[in-house]
């Protein structure tokens, strides 16, 4: 079993509105409306994938209630603690004749020290019937930045691989608390790292510096693929992962799309290698559909021979 957390659960509105102007009145030529976050948007995509998962989180109010039931709806297994404050709306707005999108997301709710115990107890309930643990998306307001850091500590000594994608101190605090793979997006690991990359040189130091930070792999999201860091045969090899661009509809959850991908195939055993060429070709595959992680397993598959992998040189081989 894998388990998604999602602590920031979301309705997601993704409106498709052409030529779109600030201060003006539009209307949309395609909407969907879905549970998101990015823990829940995993969930779907290794669903759609034929992977056992479920979904956790938090979840409040009227807007709790449809997450949970759009989830159900969606055959999704999920397990929520119910909160006192409500979820929050987030809204989507793809302009089609540029490809511009512009994201409005809600702050969230701010969850109580008794929520955050019921939550942890219930994970560590979960965690007993489970192989893989993703946490993925941001905090809850006035939630410690180093709560992932305390529960991949905890997952840890039950011998479960814990995987984390988040950003800013909740990023940092997680790396020292040594998870077994990290998955941040470029901008999210310059901040990580504290510096900005100016070409692909830049990208390879980078993952290799958040493994050094704590972390036992680490993979770096690119507009194109990916950069890795990652053990093969228990050893640790470099990777560099692309795709040539294709038109997007919507490039709005790619990151979890592609993160699905890895772990779908991490949990079937594959090579990390093959784990790598299989996410970057979920991410490629769901940037053609308004919504985020939705993918077809079929188009997923036609995708896998237009990937390069190559395997790149250490420092230590290069020496």
């Amino acid at each position: 079993m894998i388990i998604t957390v999602t602590l920031n659960a979301a309705i997601d509105k993704s409106l498709s509105v052409p030529n779109f102007r600030l201060g003006r009145r539009h209307r949309t030529v395609e909407q969907t409306t879905l549970p998101g976050g990015k823990g829940v948007n995993v969930a779907r995509t290794l669903k759609t994938l034929g992977q056992p998962v479920i979904a956790t989180g938090f979840a409040g109010g009227a807007t709790g209630t449809r997450i949970v039931e759009a989830l159900t709806d969606e055959s999704i297994l999920n397990d929520f603690v119910r909160i006192r404050e409500e979820s929050r709306t987030n809204t989507a707005v793809l302009d089609p004749t540029n490809s511009e999108t512009t994201e409005i997301n809600e702050r969230g709710p701010a969850v109580s020290g008794r929520e955050l115990e019921l939550f942890r107890d219930k994970l560590l309930y979960l965690a007993r019937g489970a192989a893989i643990v993703i946490f993925a998306g941001s905090l809850p307001r006035d939630v410690d930045a180093d709560f992932y850091a305390d529960l991949i500590k905890d997952l840890r000594k039950l011998g479960i691989v814990v995987v984390i994608d988040t950003d800013g101190d909740p990023l940092r605090h997680a790396v020292r608390a040594e998870p077994h793979v990290v998955s941040p997006n470029v901008l999210e690991a310059e901040e990580l790292v504290g510096h900005e990359f100016n070409d692909d040189e830049d990208r390879i130091i980078a993952v290799r510096e958040m493994v050094s930070l704590g972390a036992q792999e680490a993979i770096m999201t690119t507009p194109d693929g990916c950069f890795g860091s990652v053990l093969d045969d228990g050893e640790s090899a470099l990777y560099r992962v692309c795709i040539e661009p294709r038109e997007a509809v919507a490039a709005v959850g790619a990151g979890d799309a592609f993160l699905a991908g890895y772990v779908a195939a991490r949990y079937g055993g594959k090579p990390p290698a093959e784990c790598l060429r299989y996410g970057v070709a979920c991410g490629a595959e769901s940037v053609h559909r308004l919504g985020a992680g939705l993918v077809d397993p079929n188009k997923v598959d036609r995708l896998l021979g237009d990937i390069e992998v190559q395997r790149l040189a250490t420092p230590a081989e290069v020496s």
